[in-house]
């Protein structure tokens, strides 16, 4: 068990090594997030702003602007929801190559509370124009989303949380964009999962199995660009799709699969997400009980929607 913040700040460490060009801005959190470790090795690569992500966004895409790669990591909530109006204007209408760090994403932060857990930053992200938009499931898919994003041209937000998830992936399994991976293959039908959901999913797939259903499980790390083959293919073998994101179901991936298959694959995707609510103070495990997102409400939901299927 390793948080994906390691795999992040371990993505940065490697990143800068390949390229020159790789710096990080930061918002007086390096401690929280852990790019005090990019610091100390590069303390000539590495800038802090203070907490102010608006200008943290701008100082981003001046330094894209002169040929560097920045890499802008703050919490998600602050990162995609303070600068937002940066992000767009200076950074997306210009296709600028700035990465968007955004830590302690989702429920993670849990005793935080509401206003720290990010459950909108993928949705307001995913909505501006030639935004990449990755969500890795666990530290060694999260370094290979900051190495990966090396070699893509324009804006990349990456969101990862801030807690110990289970490994999935091995250090050499790459992140590509627009491609997502079935981790579990069967017959009834699919969870479709990003991020730490990703893990519950397959612990969903474990319970239903030892009630006679056999599920897919794929992982959708790219939610933009999103692997619409994949789409395609687990629709024609499942009765039914079930999305699992630790995040509003409103524009996340259950909106993004919804968008695509409601024009081109009809067939039923229903859910696993929060609802039109906050979070709420606790251990992240309670408040992802309390927001059902845990292994028994995707079994729960998988066996509700083949029932009315």
């Amino acid at each position: 068990m390793k948080a994906t913040k390691e795999g992040y700040v371990e993505g940065l460490l490697d990143a800068a090594d390949r390229d020159r060009r790789v710096v990080v801005v930061d918002g007086d959190v390096s401690r929280s997030t852990g790019t005090i470790a990019f610091s100390g090795k590069y303390p000539h690569r590495f800038f802090n702003l203070g907490i102010a992500e608006q200008n943290m966004a701008e100082y981003s895409a001046g330094l894209a602007l002169a040929g560097l790669i920045p890499f802008y990591s703050t919490y998600a909530v602050f990162a995609a929801g303070r600068a937002w109006d940066q992000i767009r204007t200076s950074i997306c209408n210009m296709g600028l190559n700035v990465r968007i760090g955004g830590a302690h994403g989702g429920t993670s932060v849990g005793p935080d509370g509401s206003t720290h857990q990010a459950l909108e930053d993928v949705a307001v992200m995913r909505v501006l124009p030639g935004m990449t938009v990755l969500v890795p499931a666990d530290a060694n898919q999260t370094r290979q989303a900051v190495l990966s994003s090396l070699d893509i041209d324009g804006p990349v937000y990456i969101r990862y949380g801030r807690n110990p998830v289970p490994e999935i992936y091995s250090r050499e399994d790459t992140v590509v964009p627009g491609r997502g991976r079935i981790l579990r293959r069967g017959k009834h039908a699919s969870v479709m999962a990003v991020g730490a959901m990703v893990s519950v999913a397959l612990q969903a797939a474990e319970i239903l199995a030892e009630q006679g259903i056999e599920i897919s499980v794929a992982d959708m790390v790219s939610v933009k660009p999103l692997d619409v083959q994949l789409v395609q293919y687990l629709q024609e073998i499942s009765e039914v799709i079930v999305t699992a994101e630790d995040h509003q179901i409103t524009g996340g991936l259950f909106g993004a699969i919804s968008e695509y298959a409601s024009e081109n694959c009809p067939g039923r995707v229903v859910p696993v997400g929060v609802r039109d609510s906050f979070g709420c103070s606790g251990t992240p495990e309670e408040v992802m009980e309390h927001c059902g997102l845990t292994s028994t409400a995707i079994a729960e939901r998988v066996k509700d929607a083949l029932e009315s299927s």
